[in-house]
């Protein structure tokens, strides 16, 4: 797929995309303050709020606000939960901005931030992502969100200092390029930085979460990260070869040298050599179990895509009675 080279950097209207799961408690106060900072935008706006399966009242709160009155806001629900990523993707499908702001339903990246990317994007960036300063997170947090952020750029060769902010902006062509992704497995400002020409960073805001708790457990974080190393390249699969290839040197070597050992010094030496026949067992055992782990993670990647079944379902889609949402500033 090739991109127009004649890409208008204009900005006309602007799409607020947020994912929504279980926030009934911080949806008041989310909408008050993304509609406060949308109105401060010259452009038109739209706000689309995607509900992942709640089962709570947020599908009911985002419903009711769709249908007032001359709403700005779209409400997508998803007939169940199907994950952060999914939700943002089923919000790219109905925006219809020249750029794209994705956001999280939390309030720990304040909305006010909205009118700055915009700001940033209109300089001719393709993607605007952020960096969280004084983050309010818990210590693991932190450790873990630093791990994952070294092993994308390792992996990647893309240098962003904070994948894991969702507060980023996107042009309407990254968009575009991104829908015509058919992977299950989506990490999506990974995805937009591979066809991005022009990516810069700005720092925002991180406040401390005021409504519920995070949805991302230990468990979470794990999958996350197997979920990053096999959607994003082949590279270990690449490792697992040279490591294996290290490995049978190694081993062949320490073989050679323990005979050579045992000839010089006789088998008493070493146990008569059951330790080190321990030693290099369990050393071609758990090689051989993060080899099958790491080769099961992309069999089972390459039977999803096969399926082919589609990355969510939208049970409905709500908006205001009179137009499809042709706000500005003069609201």
């Amino acid at each position: 797929m090739s991109l127009d080279k004649t890409i208008d950097k204009t900005i006309n209207e602007v799409s607020v995309v947020i994912p929504v799961y279980n926030e009934q408690d911080s949806l008041p106060a989310l909408l008050e303050r993304t509609l406060a900072a949308c109105r401060q935008l010259s452009q038109r706006w739209e706000i689309i709020l995607v509900d992942d399966g709640s089962d709570d009242a947020s599908a009911e709160i985002l419903t009711a606000a769709a249908q007032a009155e001359d709403s700005a806001i779209i409400a997508v629900l998803l007939n169940r939960n199907y994950g952060q990523h999914a939700a943002i993707m089923a919000g790219f499908n109905q925006a219809r901005g020249d750029l794209v702001i994705t956001l999280d339903a939390d309030l720990q990246n304040p909305p006010e931030e909205i009118p700055r990317l915009v700001a940033v994007a209109q300089q001719g960036y393709d993607v605007v992502g952020t960096i969280r300063t004084n983050r309010q997170d818990s210590l693991f947090r932190k450790i873990a969100s630093g791990m994952v952020n070294r092993m994308i750029q390792k992996v990647t060769g893309r240098a962003m200092g904070d994948y894991g902010c969702m507060l980023r902006a996107y042009r309407r062509h990254i968009i575009e390029a991104m829908l015509n992704c058919h992977e299950r497995s989506t990490f999506i400002p990974i995805l937009a930085n591979t066809f991005a020409r022009r990516t810069t960073e700005i720092q925002v805001r991180h406040a401390e979460r005021e409504f519920g708790e995070s949805k991302y457990s230990f468990m979470s974080l794990i999958n996350l990260m197997y979920d990053l190393l096999t959607c994003l390249t082949t590279t270990p699969l690449r490792l697992l070869s040279v490591v294996g290839s290290i490995i049978a040197i190694s081993g062949f070597m320490l073989a050679t040298m323990l005979i050579a050992l045992r000839l010089l010094l006789g088998p008493v030496w070493a146990a008569n050599g059951v330790f080190t026949l321990f030693a290099l067992l369990f050393m071609f055992i758990g090689a051989q179990f993060v080899g099958m782990g790491l080769l099961g993670e992309y069999i089972g990647r390459i039977y999803n895509d096969v399926r082919a079944r589609p990355r969510y379902f939208i049970q409905r889609v709500v908006t205001a009675a009179r137009t499809k949402n042709d706000h500005n500033n003069k609201e």
